[in-house]
């Protein structure tokens, strides 16, 4: 990747409060259409994520080949309850993103980056309602994406929820998010549960592997 060049943009760290589910397999049509009841905007891009060397509490990767981002765990603040419907571990991130050219093509993954491509699909909620702006920094809300993934030739699907504004109204704004999304269930029983709540950082982990290697 080329750098940024000087007096480029540099977005201020973000802090998000985040609960993520990775389920293997093709996400059907009907989880797609049951998501479909909001106002979702979509995008079909492909981020690179650094895969060695290994960097504790960090998250780095190429989004869509124009931005570098960096995230640092933070913690987990507890768990999300949706009764009967939904149970996910909560986790506190900041994020930096910083501008940047695309890689040379092939030069990410020989270089120790794992290429993810992802169609997705996202609503953005403020109060546990629609929004017609995307919330960040300073302005609370929460992103509500569900996500077609590929990674290595095999299909994936995620649900994530990532809330982000002034921190104490962080987890009020996620938690009215989860809400809404989780009055009607996901079709055909499924349950977001503990055994699948993951960042793309743990689950890219536990893929990849520890004999994964070097560059």
């Amino acid at each position: 990747m080329t750098a940024a060049q000087p007096g480029a943009a540099v977005t201020e760290g973000v802090r998000s409060l985040e609960v993520r589910w990775i389920f293997p397999g093709q996400l059907e049509a009907t989880v797609a259409g049951w998501f479909a009841r909001f106002p979702v905007e979509r995008e079909t891009r492909e981020d690179s994520y650094l895969r060695y060397p290994r960097l504790p509490g960090l998250s780095v990767k190429v989004r869509g080949g124009r931005a570098l981002e960096v995230k640092m765990f933070r913690g987990s603040p507890g768990v999300l309850e949706v009764a009967g419907r939904a149970h996910g571990r909560l986790e506190s991130w900041q994020k930096w993103s910083f501008p940047c050219g695309r890689a040379s093509p092939g030069g990410a993954e020989a270089s120790g980056w794992t290429p993810v491509s992802k169609r997705i699909s996202r609503v953005w909620l403020a109060s546990g309602l629609p929004s017609v702006r995307a919330p960040g920094g300073e302005v609370p809300g929460c992103m509500v994406e569900i996500t077609g993934v590929r990674m290595g030739g095999e299909p994936w699907w995620t649900l994530g929820f990532e809330a982000t504004g002034p921190e104490d109204l962080l987890r009020g704004e996620l938690e009215a998010s989860a809400a809404l999304v989780f009055a009607q269930p996901l079709p055909g029983g499924i349950a977001p549960s503990a055994d699948t709540s993951r960042s793309y950082a743990e689950w890219l982990g536990g893929q990849l592997g520890a004999g994964a290697g070097g560059p």
